[in-house]
């Protein structure tokens, strides 16, 4: 299971929220080459960025820092945020960005996902953000109406071969994984899970690499240092 730690952008600086509430913004780290040095320093080979900014507004302001972190850092970028065109494809893409995730934009033009899939195949995928079941958008803010698992399904009838799945009540509370959903996600949809949210500490990883996951996302365990991230990658596996 590869092991994504986070890096959240805003106003190109390092922060966390809180269930993703953007009233609850906090900066967790002064540099983000640095906090991505000190993810490969511990045998990261990936890195998760979500540039907020877009995420909310539609408008990405931190290109030049996923830039620099893809030419310079040695991970793997996966970014999210704002992409909500092919326009916006090609722009990430051509920052060095190895895997984009489509988020809101796959809720509201799922032939958005499809034309995606068909131009870059598995460097999509595609974020499922739920709170109780249902999918929220705008940067968590809105709710779409739609089940977690049937917009699952619909994801993976497109073609979509990776699907980042991240229980909002959970991310950034240290309260464990969503094992039972992770599971019901598995039994409906059959490519890779990238889980997200809730990852507190090291048992953690071994719980969801025991479910047979693609990947796990760990963000404010890093920064809290709840967690040894040298160590997860050790129980995760092979970093490929």
């Amino acid at each position: 299971m590869i092991l994504l730690p986070a890096i959240d952008l805003k106003d190109g600086k390092v922060v966390r929220l809180y269930k993703g509430d953007f009233n609850t913004v906090h900066q967790v780290s002064e540099d983000p080459l640095t906090t991505a040095a000190a993810f490969a320093a511990a045998g990261a080979r990936y890195v998760h960025m979500v540039d907020l900014d877009g995420a909310r507004s539609g408008k990405r302001k931190n290109g030049a820092i996923v830039q620099a972190v893809a030419e310079q850092s040695g991970l793997r970028v996966e970014l999210g945020g704002g992409i909500r065109s092919l326009a916006d494809l090609d722009e990430v893409f051509a920052l060095g960005v190895y895997r984009a995730v489509i988020g809101s934009a796959a809720v509201s033009d799922p032939e958005f996902v499809r034309a995606a899939v068909e131009r870059y195949g598995e460097r999509i995928a595609v974020g499922i953000d739920a709170l109780h079941g249902v999918v929220k958008t705008a940067g968590w803010e809105e709710s779409s109406g739609r089940n977690e698992l049937e917009f699952a399904r619909q994801m993976g009838a497109i073609g979509v071969k990776t699907i980042i799945f991240t229980d909002i009540a959970t991310d950034g509370m240290l309260s464990g994984p969503s094992l039972e959903r992770l599971n019901a996600l598995q039994g409906v949809y059959g490519g890779q899970i990238i889980a997200s949210g809730g990852v507190s500490g090291n048992q953690d990883i071994r719980d969801l690499a025991a479910l047979g996951l693609y990947g796990a996302i760990v963000g404010k365990a890093c920064y809290a240092g709840t967690i040894d991230l040298s160590a997860a990658v050790a129980d995760a596996g092979a970093q490929v």
